[in-house]
């Protein structure tokens, strides 16, 4: 059986588009940049990542993307593809795409996918 790498992409929409299969824009989420004790950490401190998956709406969400995410993944495996990138974004690509990145990658090498995790912007505006 070939094994198909999955690239997840973190990326802010202020700095310019991205190329992948699937983009998802985060910009609904709750923003912890409006909170001035969290807005120095990136989405890879574990302050952030429970502020942004902690969160209800957050949760809502995950609870629906997750079985597109299979179903999305199985299906591009089944076709033979080699790699899948999948973009997540948000304002900055900072905080919750990062987040969210980081989350779905760790789910997803848990079902047992090759994935590789890029944060395009984590550093940009800094």
């Amino acid at each position: 059986v070939q094994c198909m790498q999955i690239i997840l992409v973190s990326f802010g929409f202020s700095y310019g588009p991205i190329d992948a299969e699937y983009v998802v824009d985060l910009r609904f989420l709750q923003n912890p940049y409006w909170e001035p004790a969290l807005r120095p950490f990136p989405g890879t401190d574990a302050r952030i990542a429970e502020y942004v998956l902690g969160n209800e709406q957050t949760q809502q969400f995950l609870a629906l993307y997750k079985p597109l995410l299979t179903f999305l993944c199985e299906t591009w495996q089944k076709k033979g593809r080699d790699e899948l990138k999948l973009a997540l974004g948000c304002t900055g690509g900072r905080h919750r795409s990062v987040a969210v990145t980081e989350y779905l990658t760790k789910w997803l090498s848990e079902k047992g996918y090759s994935c590789h995790c890029v944060h395009r912007d984590i550093e940009a505006g800094q």
